[in-house]
């Protein structure tokens, strides 16, 4: 009954937030999906944590420690250097660029006849077809979740229960195999229940409020989710004989080279063949994939921010919320399980094994936390799908109502420009599309490892032209065409003549990363300049740094500015992460470390970062620069 009452107090938080905001969602678009340009710099940053810690994220970590050991979580804590990038470079492009999605943002950087075709393009494929993979992803883990924690069929009445089976197998609706033994008839309707309350819960609050109500829930979300996983963490370890033991124990299980190997925070002692591989791919993926930029709800949430600082400070407290905090806590989870739920090492190559070792996660709070701890713990899970889900829909949502809905049919084709409340009310519609491909998506997937390297491979043909465009005047519409027609050729081709093995993804994305590269760079020299004028007109707005040299000089401006101001954001990015990542090796090897391993290296590591601090905080959190404060946006709400 405690945990019920906890989770049900959640809900009704959620729900009063979206109504308490329909008013404001409701008056236009920019209200519905940028709360007005009102979101403080530490909301906007924890939103955006709350997004990425979705319900699935802790199960993933579960695997790879399991598969790979703590070295294999780089694979993660290397897009803190995305991360930080977006916080000091681009962040504060994104605001001042005024647009609502940043599909729109095509026909405000270029020019020619095919940019209204572009901006769709980007529209279908970043709002619908990659956010309901991503979405899909999470449902994925809400069916593992839920299954174990919801049966339904010892819940409800027989005839209501059988009526909704009987409507299950009409429909043909499978979600993969049960983990707990269910038969197929109870696991598929069990799982279509969980996913049916938890998508109308989520539904009902952020369509109701938009992004305002959205980034409410993502603040409380966070917080009920760090306590909820830090208790979490203190349990297992416990159970496991606690941190003086854990090593130990790990040891014994699995022998002290396997032991070294699943623990250390640096690479193994492999062979160059295995090692170089690995390398390679977290060198590249941070910056080859879709969101290199910040496009997505990362851009969003910059836009949604009060000033440029607090865009710069959402994008670090972000990082340091994802890559720090949240990360030494799943550390501990992770390891603990593995000493907790042990497995034999020839197992390991089986099928089904990263899934299975997936699901202990869910499993660990099942059998080990006491009434109450595991209520904070199950409130934290649905809010963390509930924060993923319900960005994924606003998010989606304003693809559909902006830039196809608005755009596209209305002044496009209809010539004429759509009402407020018109564009409000597909905004809220658009959801129920968005909901539905996701759902397809969803039954077809497998380990959710499986779907994000997928994710991956897709991603790392647009990443380099999407940074390029804000660092480079030359590039043009015909460049990011170019990079988004080699991926889609590319990427079949790759998977038919590769398959999806891990042992080939490097190969897989440094083709990908190199082919679509060298196609948006060669299709630039090419093709027309984007017109001067446009160029002039997002110069003056976004104040772009880079190679912008001619262009600044064409409006007055001195031509070596955008160079010098990128050289000292990309210091600041620099130093930054190398505190991030000093902390985070120096603080995991403090809770967690091989007997052997040099204490006096873990304290250098620790204080270095520490020491680190200083030469970022100010420009991060308190410095606001002349050209800053000439292009905030006046805002007639205060508030949050």
């Amino acid at each position: 009954m405690v945990d019920l009452l906890i989770i049900l107090a959640f809900i009704i938080y959620a729900i009063a937030a979206g109504f308490r905001s329909k008013r404001k969602a409701s008056e236009n678009l920019q209200e519905y999906f940028l709360a007005g340009k009102t979101i403080s710099g530490w909301r906007a940053g924890l939103s955006m944590a709350a997004t990425q810690f979705a319900a699935d994220t802790p199960l993933l970590v579960t695997g790879l420690i399991a598969t790979g050991g703590i070295f294999l979580v780089w694979r993660l804590w290397i897009y803190g250097l995305a991360f930080l990038l977006m916080a000091f470079v681009f962040a504060s492009g994104w605001r001042r660029a005024g647009v609502l999605t940043d599909a729109e943002l095509t026909e405000v950087r270029y020019s020619g006849r095919g940019v209204l075709g572009l901006r769709v393009l980007k529209a279908v494929y970043y709002g619908t077809v990659i956010n309901c993979v991503v979405m899909a992803m999470v449902l994925v883990a809400a069916v593992r979740i839920a299954e174990v924690f919801l049966p339904w069929h010892e819940w409800l009445p027989g005839g209501l229960y059988n009526g909704i089976a009987s409507f299950v197998g009409l429909l043909g609706l499978s979600f993969g195999e049960s983990v707990t033994g269910l038969s197929p008839g109870f696991a598929s309707t069990n799982a279509f229940l969980s996913i049916v309350l938890i998508i109308a819960f989520t539904a009902l609050y952020s369509t109701t409020g938009g992004l305002r109500s959205v980034i409410a829930t993502d603040v409380m979300q966070f917080g009920l989710a760090m306590v909820g996983t830090l208790a979490y963490a203190w349990i297992v370890v416990r159970h496991a004989g606690g941190f003086g033991e854990l090593v130990d124990q790990m040891v014994s299980i699995y022998g002290t080279e396997r032991a070294g190997e699943m623990l250390s925070f640096g690479p193994p002692d492999l062979a160059p063949a295995i090692l170089m591989p690995f390398l390679i791919i977290i060198g590249l993926q941070w910056f080859f994939q879709m969101n290199s930029d910040g496009t997505g709800y990362l851009a969003q949430r910059s836009m949604a921010c009060s000033t440029d600082r607090d865009a710069r400070v959402a994008g670090v407290v972000f990082a340091w919320a994802q890559i720090l905090f949240r990360s030494l806590i799943w550390l501990a989870i992770g390891v603990g399980l593995l000493v907790l739920y042990p497995f034999v090492l020839s197992d390991a190559s089986a099928d089904g094994f990263t899934a299975a070792r997936e699901l202990t996660f869910v499993q660990g709070i099942e059998d080990l936390l006491p009434v109450g701890i595991r209520g904070l713990m199950l409130t934290g899970l649905l809010a963390a799908l509930a924060s993923t889900i319900d960005t994924h829909l606003n998010w989606g949502a304003s693809y559909w109502s902006n830039d196809i809905y608005a755009r596209l049919i209305c002044q496009h084709w209809r010539h004429r420009d759509p009402s407020n409340r018109e564009l409000v009310l597909v905004a809220r519609l658009s959801n129920i599309l968005i909901i539905g491909i996701a759902l397809v998506i969803m039954v077809n997937l497998g380990s959710i490892q499986e779907a994000w390297y997928l994710s991956l491979l897709f991603g790392a043909g647009v990443g380099s032209v999407l940074v390029l465009r804000w660092l480079w005047e030359r590039i043009n519409l015909y460049s990011e065409l170019g990079a988004i027609v080699a991926s889609f050729v590319m990427a079949p081709l790759l998977l038919m003549t590769m398959g999806m093995e891990t042992e080939s993804e490097w190969i897989r994305l440094t083709l990908m990363a190199a082919v679509t590269t060298a196609v948006a760079v060669g299709v630039t020299w090419f093709t027309p300049s984007t017109d001067r004028a446009v160029l002039q007109k997002f110069y003056r707005r976004v104040r772009p740094m880079g190679a912008w040299g001619n262009i600044a000089a064409s409006v007055g401006d001195d031509p070596t500015a955008p160079r010098r101001e990128l050289w000292r954001r990309i210091r600041m990015t620099i130093i930054c992460a190398a505190s991030l990542f000093l902390l985070l090796v120096g603080l995991g090897r403090l809770m967690i470390s091989m007997p052997e391993a040099s204490q006096f290296l873990t304290w250098v590591l620790i204080l270095a970062g520490i020491g680190l601090i200083p030469l970022w905080w100010r420009q991060a959190f308190t410095e606001e620069t002349l050209d800053e404060a000439r292009h905030q946006i006046p805002s007639a709400d205060s508030g949050d």
